[in-house]
């Protein structure tokens, strides 16, 4: 008492049996240590390769020894590997003993090939964390997988995001990386970040192969349909989650039939009354590319069911310079506006709003409005407004909007602006998404461009941004997730970074920056790499 703090970690004095012994298959593990010492978390800490159950495993802390009792047979010719990782604290300050790891064979000799690599979050917007990221291999003829059991090798990945797995046995397998959020050693694609190797991983004494993955969030539940059902004088098709592309067909649509998606939900309505029952063919596609068809029957019944109110959310408060479009999405498609009732104004000026300045975003839907606008320099103001009154819109169901509506946009002077940035994208070919993101972490400004590695923005408002690069290999304009089911691995999605290795990209106005260049990152895969063993790395 009133000593200095321990600040030492517990050491391993001796171990039974001896790390590196071969031909044998214990029952126990006993590890004699310099201090008492207790644990921390073993069913979770301790990483035991190849896999074991578990659940047969005890952990036992006794003064200065950790006893293992594995309570099973261990496989013949096979070395195991018992990382400690974390879990063997002192008992004063919890200090936790470094580098534990013991290595044992059933067989004559110790497995010395390994696999290491490296990962990444490659759509993270924040700082890459890699905490809880591991990665396992599963036999080729193993019938499970990442997501259904524990793989037959673990490693963990360090603070930068490298692994290695050591003392490996020769053979095929497949490999994964995933965030093991929940500690259960196996991915769930609803919720946590993984990736996998689109091919073989064949290991022998001649494999000089290191690993690369992208990892990223990927709902394998393929889309459904779950139910239609009447919704008032409307008729509702339900689904397990959201498309990402929808078709439609059915006999008047886009003249007396229209639809709206909600979430996880298209709605149809009816322009005139329909006594009898009409075909309704759909075709859905999700972000992992499953598709669905179904032909269903629309019954469009009479109700006395009160319609829902009329909604409308707008893009208020955007900024722009010279062009600019306004967008109003409505709850519901819209069938009359009232052209004597919408304006803009700027400053003391009421422009009026023409037809030609109006277009719906999908004719067969009629729930997003754009409205089209060019102000040129010659009008000096900072702020224009969008002006509505109460009942401009009508709905298919007779319902108006209730209250006025006014959103603010703020128009840019062109010395403000930042004349431009451009640069090379290196590494990759084909098709671009290439997008300046601002701190909000909102798309402001977005170029499309196929097979060219050069890109460009001008007249941009001055801010700070990070610059994405998405490679849009089927040309859809988004980002597509991996697909287990198909082997087929994510879209690369590569940033600038800058001497500093921070995405952020100061943009000054009257300031042009050039000759930047954004170097894709590695695909998912194998590569090529110098052979190292584990005595010699």
């Amino acid at each position: 008492m009133g000593g200095p703090s321990d600040e030492d970690p517990p050491k391993l004095i001796e171990s039974s049996p001896k790390d590196q012994s071969t031909s044998i298959s214990p029952e126990r593990i006993v590890l004699t240590f310099d201090e008492y010492v207790g644990l921390e978390n073993p069913a979770k800490g301790v990483v035991i390769t190849p896999k074991i159950n578990k659940d047969l495993v005890e952990f036992i802390a006794l003064k200065n020894t950790i006893t293992v009792l594995l309570k099973q047979e261990l496989e013949d010719s096979t070395t195991y590997v018992f990382d400690f990782q974390k879990s063997v604290v002192d008992i004063s300050e919890r200090n936790p003993a470094e580098k534990l790891k013991l290595v044992i064979s059933t067989g004559n000799q110790i497995d010395s090939l390994n696999l290491s690599g490296s990962l990444r979050f490659p759509y993270s917007e924040q700082s890459e964390d890699y905490r809880n990221v591991l990665v396992g291999i599963y036999p080729l003829d193993d019938s499970t997988d990442v997501f259904t059991a524990p793989p037959y090798y673990l490693g963990q990945v360090d603070t930068l995001g490298n692994f290695n797995l050591t003392n490996l046995k020769a053979g095929a397998y497949r490999a994964y990386a995933w965030r093991d959020n929940n500690g259960n050693l196996k991915a769930e694609y609803k919720s946590e970040d993984y990736d996998f190797l689109p091919d073989t991983l064949n290991l022998d004494a001649n494999s000089s192969d290191s690993a690369f993955f992208n990892l990223s969030k990927a709902d394998l539940n393929p889309i459904k349909f779950l139910r239609t059902a009447s919704f008032g004088k409307n008729f509702d098709v339900v689904l397990n989650r959201n498309p990402l592309q929808t078709q439609v067909e059915i006999e008047g649509l886009g003249d007396r039939i229209f639809y709206v998606q909600g979430d996880k939900r298209l709605r149809f309505f009816k322009k005139s009354p329909i006594s009898d029952s009409i075909p309704l063919k759909i075709s859905l596609k999700d972000s992992v590319g499953f598709s669905k068809d179904s032909l269903v029957w629309a019954k469009f019944p009479p109700s006395d069911r009160k319609a829902e109110k009329l909604t409308i959310q707008v893009n208020s408060g955007k900024s722009f310079y010279q062009k600019l479009s306004m967008e109003l999405n409505f709850n519901k498609p819209i069938t009359q506006i009232r052209m004597d009732s919408l304006a803009i104004k700027a400053d003391s000026i009421l422009i009026p709003i023409r037809k030609e300045m109006l277009s719906f975003a999908d004719s067969s839907k009629r729930d997003l409005l754009r409205i089209n606008l060019f102000l040129p320099d010659s009008i000096e103001t900072d702020l224009i407004s969008l002006i509505a009154a109460d009942s401009t819109f009508q709905d298919i169901e007779g319902e108006v909007n209730e209250k006025p509506i006014q959103a603010n946009y703020r128009k840019l002077k062109r010395k403000n602006l930042a004349d431009g940035i451009s640069g090379e994208i290196r590494g990759t070919d084909g098709k671009l998404v290439v997008q300046l993101i601002s701190g909000k972490k909102e798309i402001e400004y977005e170029l499309k461009l196929d097979n060219e590695s050069k890109f460009s923005f001008s007249l941009l408002d001055p801010g700070t941004y990070s610059l994405r690069v998405i490679e849009d290999r089927n040309g859809n304009g988004i980002w597509d997730p991996s697909n287990y089911q198909t082997r087929r691995s994510a879209e690369r999605v590569f940033y600038y970074e800058g001497e500093e290795q921070t995405r952020d990209l100061v943009v000054r106005g009257g300031w042009t920056v050039e000759d930047l260049v954004i170097r894709a990152n590695n695909p998912s895969g194998l590569r090529k790499t110098e052979k190292k063993s584990v005595d010699n790395p």
